[in-house]
């Protein structure tokens, strides 16, 4: 996959047949083909996204997207403690390509199955800030990208996790409210 992931994180257990069984004939109503592939993970092509909330949004370029199983959530070195219990299973939704349209589709879509399924979005990174490289971290511009989120409705965690090397980094993981009105935000994109 080569554009943006987020992840659906789920409080309840429920098998991942019986979630796509749920998504699957709504899905259909606005995406085409609705298939499942190999090892069982779903792919579709959103023909209309009316009713996912943009207007007017053309669908021709943007690419397929993909839905599958978190195989490693919950993981051993993620730190749950700002949840009352941690998540016990996971989805992860992905975009096929990049740009605009991905990351905006993408994030309506993140928003609408969060809301079907009662999940928090795992944003797979800090929002509004570069992909930290080389284990470089820029304190100025990580102040700035937790100023952005505080700025936003909501509630939003920050999930310390093991980078190697004994490092430690976070993600962004927030509700639906904040995924709203991150999606109205001027500067809004996923992390990729």
């Amino acid at each position: 996959m080569s554009g943006p992931a987020v992840g659906l994180w789920l409080f309840e257990p429920c098998a991942f047949e019986d979630i796509l069984a749920g998504v699957v004939p709504w899905l259909e109503a606005f995406c085409e083909p609705v298939e499942t592939e190999v090892g069982g993970d779903l792919a579709f092509w959103v023909r209309d996204a009316s009713s996912l909330g943009p207007q007017g949004f053309d669908p021709v370029g943007v690419g397929g997207f993909f839905l599958s199983k978190d195989e490693y959530l919950p993981a051993d070195d993620e730190d749950y403690s700002a949840f009352s219990t941690p998540p016990v299973q996971g989805l992860v939704l992905c975009a096929g390509c990049s740009g605009p349209e991905n990351h905006l589709l993408l994030g309506h879509l993140a928003l609408a199955m969060a809301r079907r399924l009662g999940a928090l979005v795992d944003f797979d990174g800090v929002l509004g800030y570069p992909v930290p490289r080389d284990e470089t971290r820029d304190e100025a511009g990580l102040a700035r990208a937790r100023a952005l989120v505080a700025s936003l409705p909501g509630k939003v965690a920050e999930v310390s996790y093991d980078t190697g090397g004994a490092g430690r980094w976070f993600r962004h993981v927030g509700d639906v409210e904040f995924l709203a009105a991150w999606l109205r935000h001027p500067d809004f994109h996923l992390v990729k």
